[in-house]
């Protein structure tokens, strides 16, 4: 205890036993209250407990696809995907929007997926990795990665092409820092920047439909 509180007790002694013995005055409400006060506390408890897994229905639409689908409020965009939709094209990396590899779009927008609640895109058009070709044709930005071997182990691959797009949608692919700066949040451990960059210039330079 500082000296500080060694003053504040000797000068009010009164508050410090008005406090001790509101203390125990509570202490003691709390040891002799009717167990039917306490189970109807822990029945409150569940209630919420419950409420917060209860799973609530929203819907949405991804890869051009409509769904009506039910899920619990903590559930995210990313184990809505992945788990309930087996969309798996969509990789879970750091889980803490950290790598990237969660990227997706979220009405045209890159968005995060691990980050953002499956229920906060009730009415939005949400497209994956795997919505990107049409049937045979691959999307630009897919064709350049192949081009330029924009990818080695290939799991932050998905989330490397779709921040791509959405960095020459957002006019932030005009010069190679400028692409270095906007793809910063995509981490590739395997060290394929060089060949991920120059897959995004091309696709810039031929005005590939985005």
């Amino acid at each position: 205890m500082t000296n500080e509180h060694y003053a504040e007790e000797r000068d009010c002694p009164n508050q410090s036993r008005r406090r001790f013995l509101k203390g125990s005055a509570v202490a003691a409400a709390i040891a002799l209250a009717p167990t039917s006060i306490i189970k109807a506390a822990e029945n409150r408890l569940d209630e919420k407990a419950a409420g917060f897994f209860e799973k609530t229905p929203f819907n949405v639409t991804i890869n051009g696809k409509a769904y009506a689908l039910s899920v619990e409020p903590r559930t995210t965009l990313l184990d809505l995907l992945r788990e309930q939709l087996q969309l798996t094209g969509t990789k879970k990396g750091c889980d803490y929007g950290q790598c990237g590899a969660c990227t997706v779009h979220v009405d045209g927008k890159r968005v995060l997926s691990c980050l953002s609640l499956a229920i906060m895109q009730e009415g939005k058009q949400v497209t994956t990795i795997e919505g990107l070709a049409k049937g045979d044709d691959l999307h630009p930005m897919q064709e350049a990665f192949i081009k330029h071997d924009g990818f080695q182990c290939g799991y932050c691959t998905p989330g490397q092409i779709m921040s791509g797009i959405g960095c020459i949608k957002e006019g932030h692919a005009n010069s190679k820092e400028e692409i270095k700066q906007y793809m910063s949040g995509n981490i590739c451990r395997c060290g394929a920047y060089q060949n991920i960059i120059a897959a995004i210039e091309d696709v810039k330079a031929k005005g590939g439909a985005l």
